[in-house]
């Protein structure tokens, strides 16, 4: 199985605003830089989306190591509320609906597809791919012609 970094990232400029998300794949000497962006979106979304087609991006079953700034991603993994969330029909602790459900679910299949594991580091603290997915993020969040965020209503 190969093995494979996934840094990730997401923004949002405003929240809801223009938001764009990055990720960068590393595997052996090969790297792949991705972004994208929708016109009205959330930050968590993006942090999401981030890792979405980061692991969609990969042909074949991969062991990857997610790094991610977001607690969002990191916890809801790590911590086990994505399986706690499905458990009570996608309600939170407190019987509220589970936001980004539509996202949840397509980061489970990516998750049953591949062997991953997530890590959590700062954000903005000088880590060279969080710090260049930022970029990417944003400026995928300020391009042009940016299509609808079908999962915002």
């Amino acid at each position: 199985m190969s093995e494979v970094l996934l840094f990730t990232d997401g923004a949002s400029l405003g929240n809801p605003g223009p938001g764009g998300w990055a990720a960068i794949l590393r595997w052996g000497s090969h790297e792949k830089e991705l972004c994208g962006g929708f016109c009205h979106t959330t930050n968590n979304r993006m942090e999401l989306l981030a890792v979405i087609e980061g692991l969609a991006a990969l042909n074949r079953p991969c062991h990857v190591q997610v790094i991610t700034d977001s607690r969002y991603v990191h916890d809801a993994i790590v911590k086990g509320w994505l399986p706690a969330w499905q458990k009570r029909g996608w309600k939170t602790a407190d019987k509220k609906p589970v936001k980004n459900q539509d996202l949840w679910q397509r980061l489970i299949a990516l998750l049953n597809r591949h062997h991953v594991d997530f890590q959590w580091i700062r954000g903005h603290a000088g880590h060279p791919e969080n710090e260049r997915c930022d970029v990417l993020a944003k400026q995928a969040a300020q391009a042009p012609g940016l299509p609808q965020d079908p999962g915002m209503a």
